[in-house]
């Protein structure tokens, strides 16, 4: 099959549609310099945009000939080669995949077209039957193969709710706590007439409880999902993250259980590295200084301890970054152009795995990189270079979707490349989230003053009470209690050796009108409230 063109004629100028609705022309053997689609940001379903994009660009970008085969021609088709070359191009030039993309990956893409009837063989065939690089004819159907967006059920906005800071500590009562009396200045004398003329609204006092530990990791959960949703910038979270599966003490052991190098430390060392694998890695990533490794080294050594490593990895049941957070790592991947929000993201991101899935991570990316930078490293395979190996024999145990997904392997091999490149900034603690949390955490425990009407509570350093008084009390402080005040106030004035003699009669004679003022509005409010 797919002996030859029955005819060499010239290409037509073709062209087509991307998801975005824009048009892109092209010729075959220019397609990367004039397709230029944009990236696919972060958002829900964006696997699947991605699908429906690519077979917008490859239906419209690859040409279509007469071909024979056995004595027959067949009109409007292609060879499974020229599939190839021309989807291997797109994908290539496009932005949300990259020029690493391998001849390999594309005609994994290309069988997966086939099964979902993207393409047929030239008989109309399709589904069971095997995709290869060779000179097989195949035509696109009539029908269309974009898929529908999924109806995912939405996980409902989980409000992690706070302790009900209004209600004071049990057994603490405002009666018993003693008044401390003071001396005031005339500072202090205008702070406390600016509340008695309505200057500052009424407030109250609002009592902390202790934070328990799980205050604080509910704490940790809300604000790191809220960073999180901020820097993907979408209006939530649910259709990319099951937010009640985040489990809040998973965040602070990985915030808090670190050691020197910032790699997680566990509690359980049942759920660590085997102490085999961890002697493996630790060879690979310091050759060849493979100090842990009692057996002598022979000639293909180094590629018995890859295989070893990578067989344990992949007979592993679930990815290290788990298949409830794939949809938000696919996300995330809509930010790659945005190097800093990129790795944010990926920070954050990461901070909510399982501790023994980022210490795994950890160790593992670490490894990878290591071992692609080391020229004493001999190769690892005689037809792969040691980056592409590294990418192709990892990403499925890093990143896969539970349910077969189309593109999982381009995006996981995308996502692995990125990380390997900036693996220490990605698997490090977010230090700017770290130090917003703890201040909140410090400051809820304050006790505050909260104004009526306010949304915000006011923190005062040094806080005081009030309790209410008698009628008696009361009438007598407001004929008294005034004068000390007064007093001080105008002693300030008069001892205030800076000030002339004229400027001190003039400030006196101002003082004395604005308290006249503030008596006179005073005394209207008590008989107010008397007549009330």
């Amino acid at each position: 099959m797919g002996e030859g063109d029955a005819s060499r004629a010239p290409i037509q100028t073709v062209g087509g549609r991307c998801a975005c609705g824009c048009w892109f022309p092209w010729r075959r053997g220019g397609l990367a310099a004039s397709m230029e689609p944009g990236l696919v940001g972060p958002g829900p379903y964006r696997a699947t945009r991605l699908w429906n994009e690519i077979i917008e660009l490859f239906r419209a970008g690859m040409p279509l000939r007469k071909h024979r085969c056995r004595f027959k021609s067949y009109e409007r088709c292609f060879k499974a080669s020229e599939a190839v070359d021309c989807l291997h191009e797109l994908l290539g030039s496009n932005q949300n995949f990259g020029p690493e993309v391998t001849r390999s990956q594309t005609v994994k893409l290309l069988k997966k077209f086939l099964k979902n009837h993207v393409i047929e063989d030239i008989k109309g065939r399709w589904g069971k039957e095997d995709f290869q690089d060779d000179g097989h004819l195949y035509r696109f159907p009539p029908s269309s193969p974009l898929k529908p967006y999924p109806k995912k059920p939405s996980f409902g906005k989980e409000v992690i709710k706070f302790p009900d800071w209004n209600d004071p500590k049990a057994g603490t009562s405002q009666e018993r706590i003693p008044v401390k009396s003071i001396m005031m200045n005339s500072e202090m004398w205008y702070k406390r007439h600016s509340i008695a003329i309505g200057e500052v609204p009424a407030c109250k006092l609002v009592f902390r409880r202790e934070l328990t530990q799980e205050n604080i990791e509910e704490i940790w959960k809300t604000m790191t999902l809220s960073r999180l949703q901020k820097v993907l910038g979408l209006d939530c979270l649910d259709e990319v993250i099951d937010t009640k599966l985040v489990n809040s003490k998973h965040i602070v052991q990985n915030a808090y259980n670190v050691n020197k190098q910032g790699i997680v430390t566990l509690e359980d060392k049942s759920k660590d590295l085997p102490h085999w694998i961890l002697s493996a890695m630790k060879c690979l990533a310091n050759w060849p200084i493979c100090s842990d490794l009692k057996q002598p080294t022979y000639s293909g050594f180094e590629r018995d301890v890859f295989k070893t490593i990578v067989d344990y990895f992949g007979q592993m049941k679930e990815p290290l970054l788990t298949f409830n957070f794939f949809d938000v790592f696919v996300s995330v991947l809509g930010l790659l152009q945005k190097h800093s929000e990129a790795i944010e993201a990926l920070q954050i991101s990461c901070l909510l795995l399982p501790p023994e899935n980022r210490r795994k991570l950890q160790l593992l990316v670490r490894m990878m990189a290591r071992i692609s930078f080391n020229k004493d490293l001999p190769p690892l395979s005689e037809s792969v270079r040691t980056r592409v190996l590294m990418v192709q024999a990892f990403s499925r145990c890093i990143l896969c979707s539970k349910d077969e997904m189309d593109l999982d392997e381009l995006l996981a091999a995308k996502l692995v490349s990125f990380l390997m490149d900036n693996y220490q900034e990605i698997l490090s603690v977010p230090s700017a989230l770290k130090s917003s949390i703890e201040e909140h955490v410090v400051h809820v425990q304050r006790v505050q003053i909260k104004y009526a009407g306010a949304d915000t509570d006011v923190t005062f350093p040094a806080p005081s009470f009030c309790h209410q008084i008698s009628t008696d009390e009361f009438e007598y402080q407001r004929a008294t209690g005034s004068q000390e005040p007064l007093a001080a106030l105008l002693e300030e004035i008069a001892t205030n050796k800076e000030i002339s003699v004229k400027d001190k009669k003039k400030k006196l004679k101002q003082k004395c009108l604005f308290l006249v003022d503030i008596w006179i509005f005073a005394e209207t409010k008590v008989t107010e409230l008397r007549a009330e």
